[in-house]
Parts: C-alpha cells; structure tokens; sequence
C-alpha cells in the first residue's frame, strides 16, 4: 500500500486578523481501499470473549452500544446509499477489565421483510425498492402512484426517553430494544404521540430527564419545523412517548423546499434550530417513486441562501423574532452551546458546502486508487467553529458594528435590522487540525458539560471518507491530542468519567476500531482521555462494518 502523501502544491492559505485560516485545497493522493468496511458482515447474538492487550481500568463497568449499517443487499438486489445498510446493533460489555461482544440486526420490518423476500422491498434514503416481480405489469405501473412508506430502519444510534433505550433513523418509527441483549422490543411511532412525520436521531437531555428534539409536519399549513419535549416520568410500565407536546412550530423560509437537519442544539434556556442550505424538494420527494428515483434525488444544496439560527425558549416556547444570519454553511453535528454574559455560544461542526450526504454513495465509499482520491478531494473539510450570539438585541441596539464584546473572542455578530443579526464565526481549532482532515463526530462531558462552559472536546479526524484518526481539542489554548495509527479507522469516539473524577477529562474516551487489511482486525480501543494515551485494545474475533452513533450505558 503506498504512503498516503499531501500535495502541497494545492495547499492555499488566506489571512484574516492576523491569523492564518484554512482555504481547503489540498488533496491527498494513495488512500487505501476501505471496502472491506461497508461490506455485510454476519451477526453474532451471543456474547463472545475478546482478547484484551493492555490493562482496561477496573472501575469501568457498563456496555458500549453502537448503531449502524451491516447489511447491503439481499439476494441480486443491493443498496446505492451507506445509510440504506440494514441497521446493525452492537455491544461490548466491559467488566472487571475484561470485553465481550455481541451483534444483532434489528428486527424491522424492513429487515424481516426484506429477508423474507430475499430481495429489496423498502425503499430507503438513496434506494428505490423496486415493484414486485410476481404482480402484471398493469399492477407494476399502478404501484408507482403510491407513497413511499417510510421505513423502520432505525440504522443511527441508541437513544433514551424516559429511561428506555431505543435505536433510531430519521422518519417516524423507532424501536425500543434491551440493552442488555439487543433484543427488539417494540415499534413505536411518533405520530401515534404528536402530529410529527420524524425525529432526529439526535435528541438532548436536560438534568430532569426531559427530553428535547425536532420533526418535521407536513399538513394543510404546509412544512413545519417542530420542537419537542418528551416528559422524563412514565405512567405505567409500557409507557413509551407518552406526555410528548410540540412546544412550537417554525415555519420554514420557503414551505416547499423546507431544510434538511440531523441534529440541533441546546443551551440552559434555549433550543438552537439551524436551518440550513441543505434543501428538501417536497414535489420531487413525493413523486420520486413516480419518477423511479429514490428520496435523496430531492434533497440539494443551495449556496445562495443563508444559514439561520432560531432561538426558541424552551420553558415557554416562545420562537425569538431576532435571527441569527451567517453565510451558507452545513452542519450535522453539534458539539456544545452555552450562554454567558448574555451570549449564546454556539459550537459546532461546519462545512462550506452540503454536498456530503450525496457523496456517500456505496459505489464511492467501495473505489480504491485514483477514483477513491478524487471522491475524497472533491469533498469538503468539516471544522469545528464557534458563532456568537448576542441575546439581548433590540431596537437600541447599535447597528454596522460588532456586538461581540466578549474577550478574547474572534466571532463577530452586526446587526443589520431590528431582527436580523449577521454572525461570523471563529475557529475552534489551530493550523495542526487542517493536517487531520478537519473533525467530525464530536462528543463531550456531556453530563458534566452539556449547556454549560466546557474546555475539551473530542472527535474524529478525516483524512479519508471515513475517520482515520481520533483528536482531543483543548479550547483553552486551541491545541490537539492525537491518536492515529496507519491504516487503522476508528469510530466516534465516547467519553466515560471517572468515578472519582475532578477535571472535566478525567475519564477514558472508547473507540471501535476497524482495520481494512486485516480479516477480523476490529478492537476496541480504550484511551485515557486526559493525556489520550493508549491503555489497551479488546480484539473481537469477527468482521464488523463501520457503524455510525452510540452510547455508554454504566452499570448500576
């Protein structure tokens, strides 16, 4: 396999106050193959032993729940999109510094359906499930009139309400599962609760147990932004969203093409909705089984229109008639908001384009050599960026200057009107993150740290398609900590505190890690997240696909 090289010649800088900021031009050549990782690996439903390398500490005991794609095709039928993979659930048990592992395919019914069919027959975000091949071919042609049903491929991560655990994808049907052997519990479908056709697969906790999120409507007032709340008390055993409440709706800027979003975030009082360039056309949704395209053909980016924060307070509802404006940016990761001397931080992952959810077609995630470089190169760096908010605007406020008078601070917010703000960001990172690809996957303290002022977060570097590095960003002087080991690709990474913790790093920080060229070379990696030193790796004695989200679940 041949070094991975940098070719400077295509490595642009520009200066702005002083400091020199990334212009993303360079590109990599040599990137090894990762096939192997999106292939359909087998299930392994009962616990199995690892072979640990190291010393895991003693006080660690929980499970490591990860969510993804581990399954491509059935029979002669394939998948085009890595978010189509049928969802794989996995956990490694950590007890005593000893690892076991286990594996289950959720038991949707695009799974079992699919299965039963030994073919394709949901369709999912970028593949059509095509027409049954028994029916005539007037009952084919007449097929294509119906909606596509959403599916329950609930392939993105492990989420909680009201102390359940539950995987889920972006359309209305999540299910909840048992922790303890990945077993599937039940269906369950938010629109039986409130009138939502989805939820992010990326909702927040607040201290009480309340949980928030966001769905979109569709109904006679057209599209809808919705915020939600999920009450943290059950009223019986069975009890699943029940108590659920829109706390409002948004409208979106244009009703017909309403934003793409897969995550938001939240401070104290606030939930943070980033309506973004990344757009939904609803006509070419609606009609794509008409035109035998799958739902991604309806989704583009339009570079011309701003990117807007919403603030909606969270106790009343209230939406904030001040919007927050910046130029086009995507995002699909959050990494913490706060609020101090009456600014809202806002941190998160961005990108100057919002290509990237069609880039990951499986074709281009299975290309190797020349082809594989030039998918990477022609995609854009993700970074991790900090926006100002300032929350006290008014009429009186001064406008054509910058409002940001905290110190120390590089953001900028002008007022342009009385409720329109213009901010533009900082960075979160030092010249040393453009050599790691930028940082995607984020993750903090998040008990310790969520809404409040926080110092480190953590992530994945992405000098490939996928992550090829883990990072530790220290906010305070914008320095990295680096784990990296060629040809080796680790996952998102989870941060456990300490028992005894007194820093806000005092923990360990768990990894899954896959390696290409190797049959059975997946481990998992266990860090000590303050000086991000390795302290040992769990081998697991069977192949597993690259997988997307989790969590820790400590045991009691």
């Amino acid at each position: 396999m041949p070094p991975v090289k940098l070719d400077t010649s295509d490595y642009a800088r520009s200066v702005d106050n002083g400091k020199a900021k990334e212009c993303i031009t360079s590109a990599l050549t040599g990137l090894e193959t990762i096939e192997p990782l999106v292939r359909s690996v087998e299930e392994t439903p009962e616990p199995i032993s690892t072979e640990v390398q190291g010393t895991i500490p003693s006080w660690i005991n929980g499970k490591l729940l990860r969510n993804g794609p581990g399954k491509f095709e059935f029979g002669n039928t394939h998948y085009n999109h890595w978010f189509d993979g049928m969802a794989m659930l996995h956990q490694f048990k950590i007890a005593n510094g000893q690892v076991t592992y286990m594996s289950r395919f959720l038991n949707s019914d695009a799974y079992k359906n699919n299965s039963e069919k030994d073919r394709i027959v949901m369709s999912e975000f970028g593949t059509l499930a095509m027409a049954d091949p028994c029916k005539n071919i007037f009952q084919r042609f007449l097929s294509r009139f119906e909606m596509m049903a959403p599916t329950d491929n609930a392939s993105v991560s492990f989420v909680k309400y009201k102390g359940d655990y539950f995987v889920s994808t972006e359309t209305n049907f999540m299910h909840k599962v048992n922790p303890n052997n990945l077993e599937t519990l039940e269906k369950v479908d938010w629109s039986k609760f409130i009138a939502v056709n989805g939820a992010t697969a990326h909702p927040h906790y607040d201290s009480d147990g309340t949980t928030y999120n966001m769905g979109n409507s569709y109904g006679s007032k057209g599209a809808q932004y919705n915020i939600i709340s999920v009450p943290p008390e059950k009223t019986d055993a069975k009890d699943t969203l029940q108590g659920a409440k829109i706390l409002c709706s948004i409208a979106p800027r244009n009703k017909s093409h309403p934003s793409y979003y897969h995550s938001f975030a939240m401070s104290e009082n606030y939930v943070v909705f980033i309506e973004q360039p990344i757009k939904m056309d609803l006509l070419k949704i609606v009609t794509c089984k008409l035109r035998g395209k799958a739902l991604s053909d309806g989704i583009y980016w339009d570079p011309k229109q701003d990117t807007v924060f919403h603030l909606v307070d969270k106790q009343s509802g209230e939406v904030s008639s001040v919007k927050y404006h910046t130029k086009a940016i995507s995002t699909f990761h959050q990494i913490n908001a706060f609020e101090e001397d009456g600014f809202l931080m806002l941190d998160m992952c961005c990108s100057e384009d919002g290509q990237a959810i069609n880039n990951y077609l499986i074709q281009n995630l299975r290309k190797s050599g020349d082809a594989l470089d030039e998918v990477y190169n022609t995609m854009s760096r993700v970074f991790p960026r900090r926006f100002v908010l300032p929350l006290h605007v008014n009429g009186e406020s001064p406008s054509d200057q910058n409002l940001n008078t905290r110190p120390f601070s590089a953001a900028t917010c002008v007022q342009i009107s009385k409720d329109k703000v213009f901010c533009q960001h900082e960075d979160l990172h030092g010249d040393d993150l453009l050599e790691y690809g930028g940082l995607e996957f984020p993750q903090i303290n998040y008990r310790r740290c969520n809404t409040r002022p926080y110092r480190y977060f953590y992530g994945c570097g992405f000098r490939h398609l996928v992550g090829d590095s883990l990072l530790k960003m220290d906010l305070k002087d914008k320095t990295l900590k680096v784990w990296y080991q060629k040809g080796f690709f680790p996952s998102e990474p989870a941060f456990v505190p300490s028992p005894d913790a007194v820093e806000e790093d005092d923990g360990l920080i768990l990894s899954v890690v896959l390696c290409p060229s190797q049959d059975k070379g997946a481990f998992l990696l266990v860090l000590d997240a303050k000086n991000f030193e390795e302290l040992a790796r769990a081998y697991v004695p069977v192949n597993m696909a690259y997988g997307f989200h989790g969590t820790f679940e400590a045991s009691a």
